[in-house]
């Protein structure tokens, strides 16, 4: 069962990922069952947050005025989420606003990941409702900023913990982290171009290569290329 990931969720201008954008990105980073680290951006959208979404959010349009350039808060997330699996209620909802955002500035966002409303359906039968505000009455937890996405993040994680410790013995595969994209997630390992290619970026900047090139997934490596071209630039034939 999956006991490390990030727990993440997003506030929106609207439901739909083609036209709508995100305002916050909310996650926590949760290593074998303990929070070890957050994280807390807003983005400022393109166009003014309705008074709709200020009611329902509580982000006005002075809290994103001096968000960081959204290109940046993007990198950093995905930076943050690193290989972990990733968690959320109804998580395909954040999964497709993220892999567009991450599309749209070519970097790599391919996730495995459970969903907790998935779960909640299938144990929680019994309840009217598996909302997230539904499950943290159940559980009684407390969470003092609903609709703020560091704070549903973490409710959903303490959320996942109850239910693993209910229902994980008996259901552990409702716990198992599988591709959001569909199917199980594959390791693919880099491709030699990619490796080739990230040596020689790493020298023509003078970095240091934290990781063994060899040892890489395509994932990584497409991430680390992604990253040494976001600080440093290309390299200039």
């Amino acid at each position: 069962m999956m006991t490390s990931y990030v727990c993440f969720d997003l506030e929106t201008t609207g439901l739909s990922p083609d036209k709508d954008e995100i305002i916050e990105i909310g996650g926590v980073k949760v290593e074998e069952g303990k929070v070890t680290d957050r994280f807390s951006r807003f983005i400022k959208p393109t166009s003014p947050i309705s008074d709709r979404v200020r009611q329902i959010t509580g982000i006005d349009n002075d809290m994103v005025a001096e968000a960081l350039p959204t290109e940046e808060v993007i990198f950093d997330f995905i930076e943050f989420c690193k290989d972990q699996p990733l968690l959320g209620h109804n998580i395909s909802f954040d999964y497709r606003f993220m892999k567009r955002y991450a599309a749209k500035y070519y970097m790599p966002f391919e996730k495995a990941g459970v969903d907790t409303l998935k779960i909640a359906r299938i144990v929680h039968k019994d309840l009217p409702s598996r909302s997230l505000g539904s499950l943290c009455d159940h559980y009684q937890i407390i969470n003092p900023s609903a609709h703020r996405a560091y704070h549903d993040a973490l409710a959903t994680a303490k959320i996942y913990q109850s239910m693993k410790h209910y229902f994980g013995k008996e259901r552990p595969e409702l716990f198992e982290a599988i591709s959001l994209d569909g199917g199980r997630k594959k390791i693919q390992p880099a491709t030699a171009r990619q490796k080739v290619y990230l040596k020689d970026l790493a020298k023509y900047h003078k970095i240091k290569l934290s990781n063994d090139v060899d040892t890489l997934t395509r994932s990584e490596a497409s991430r680390m290329i992604d990253g040494i071209i976001f600080r440093f630039g290309r390299m200039l034939r």
